[in-house]
């Protein structure tokens, strides 16, 4: 069936999003351009988003100025960009989700994970760069950029071959369709351009939420080293060789890509020491929006009692606020 199509107000513009699927609360960016509806349609997109669905309640959004969203005067920033993601997220109620960013939405996942850590319970990167000048020389940049927004036509024939490895004529022509009709010249191509202006090196060491790194050995598009470089950025993240050459996570093996996200989100957190029951309802109360003092006179304690109980629960889940120990009682809501 079709998806239901919602629409929230955003700093970038107005914005389509979509629900599928249930359980915790996955936010996608699918990278550079996209359309809600006719996304379905190419490739294997579909049963990869239904593999997701099974076990998340995955979250789908049209860029700015792309697909469904509104394409009159959207700002294509990528500070918009971010702010209009995490619009939709809070459309869609999810106060703390896990994240998945492909291609150029791989940026973007990465700047929220880094600029907004009580939100992102988990990352998961595939085929992206941290700095969009290291994908090509500057004159091919330029080129691509101006042949985008001179003939679409043409220019999404060039990127077909660059997207897909020795892409069959039957590919070439569903791919250039799709992406005529999922955003015009001028959008694709400032689009393009904002990727290749974008570096995000400087947040990604900042990034504290669980990660994986997900990149194919073959990319034509984003050379395999690149994505090593993103792994060794981000503290602790985890790296995963793919097989293949493609740069669409949906087209070839989609499957492995799919089994390897599902793998990493399906693994257990552990949050550090377990909470006593005391701390466990101490961390509920504050969840729910109480104060020290409200909480020591709810539970009958003293408030150094209570303030005592906060600390050691922010000690334990190596947090430092309050915000972050509400979003981690809702992350295990959720769970449960």
């Amino acid at each position: 069936m079709p998806p239901v199509v919602r629409y929230c107000a955003t700093p970038a513009g107005r914005v389509a999003y979509s629900l599928a699927g249930s359980g915790p609360p996955l936010l996608c960016d699918a990278g550079w351009v996209t359309h809600l509806t006719r996304q379905l349609e190419l490739f294997a997109f579909a049963p990869f988003l239904a593999g997701l669905a099974q076990r998340h309640t995955v979250i789908r959004y049209d860029k700015p100025g792309c697909g469904l969203s509104s394409r009159d005067g959207a700002d294509l920033s990528f500070e918009a960009q971010l702010a209009a993601a995490l619009a939709v997220a809070d459309a869609a109620g999810a106060s703390r989700f896990s994240l998945f960013g492909a291609s150029q939405g791989g940026q973007i996942a990465a700047a929220i994970a880094a600029r907004h850590p009580d939100r992102v319970a988990d990352l998961v990167l595939y085929g992206t760069c941290a700095n969009g000048a290291d994908l090509a020389p500057a004159e091919v940049r330029d080129s691509l950029g101006a042949l985008v927004r001179a003939h679409w036509g043409l220019g999404s024939n060039v990127l077909a071959s660059i997207f897909i490895a020795e892409p069959s004529a039957a590919e070439v022509a569903a791919f250039t369709q799709a992406q005529r009709s999922w955003a015009v010249a001028e959008v694709a191509a400032d689009m393009l351009e904002v990727y290749y202006g974008t570096d995000v090196r400087a947040d990604l060491p900042q990034i504290r939420a669980r990660t994986v790194v997900l990149h194919r050995e073959a990319d034509p598009a984003t050379r395999f080293q690149l994505g090593q470089e993103v792994a060794a950025l981000i503290p602790e993240a985890a790296f995963v060789p793919l097989p293949g050459a493609s740069h669409l996570y949906y087209h070839g093996h989609w499957a492995e890509v799919l089994a390897a996200m599902r793998g990493f989100l399906d693994q257990a957190v552990s949050p550090g020491p377990p909470l006593t029951g005391r701390e466990l309802q101490v961390a509920g109360l504050i969840a729910d929006g109480l104060t020290n003092h409200a909480i020591a006179s709810r539970l009958g304690v003293a408030p150094r009692t209570a303030e005592a109980h906060v600390e050691n629960i922010r000690r334990k889940l190596r947090v430092r606020s309050r915000a972050q120990i509400a979003a981690w009682v809702t992350e295990q809501r959720l769970r449960g």
